[in-house]
């Protein structure tokens, strides 16, 4: 390959790197066609992105986007990356993916992981990685408690309104 077209191959990664705020290296060496398209289909559903690149070239454009170093060492052999923009969902695809498997070496196994800026390296990070709340559910949790206090005020309120008209019901009716 030139120089030119891993330049070319750097700036596209680069860009694809921009666009999205999270990303995560798998291994998806040994998938059979029919598997890969199948993990295919699947990240298409989600809104993942899957590419496949030369590691030198995917260093370099991760070194352009300024990722901490640790996630380099994760670098070896095939890896693939998976784009998102909500960061549990392509953990949570991974463990689905895998599911039922006992040997703990099914694929597509994670090797690291770029999340709300922090680096996890390593398979043992999955399960972590799949508890990460996405922005859009801390805010549905963040709503729903502001809302809670509100609610049992006017439950407060509504359930006082029927006791003190029953209270007055009862007194004009003694009278």
């Amino acid at each position: 390959m030139k120089k030119e077209d891993k330049n070319l191959v750097i700036e596209a990664l680069g860009a694809q790197l921009a666009e999205y705020s999270h990303f995560y290296l798998v291994n998806i060496e040994g998938l059979n066609a029919e598997k890969t398209s199948e993990l295919r289909r699947a990240c298409f559903k989600q809104d993942i992105k899957l590419l496949v690149a030369k590691n030198t070239l995917l260093q370099k454009a991760l070194e352009k986007k300024g990722v901490e170093a640790d996630i380099f060492a994760a670098l070896k052999g095939n890896t693939a990356l998976m784009l998102s923009n909500t960061g549990n969902v392509p953990a949570k695809l991974i463990k689905e993916f895998t599911k039922g498997d006992k040997t703990g070496e099914a694929k597509p196994q994670l090797k690291a992981a770029y999340v709300e800026e922090t680096v996890y390296v390593g398979k043992q990070n999955l399960e972590f990685l799949c508890a990460i709340k996405s922005k859009n559910e801390l805010i549905a949790e963040l709503v729903a408690l502001l809302q809670s206090p509100a609610k049992n005020v006017v439950s407060a309120l509504q359930s006082g309104q029927n006791t003190i008209h029953g209270v007055l019901k009862t007194l004009g009716e003694r009278a």
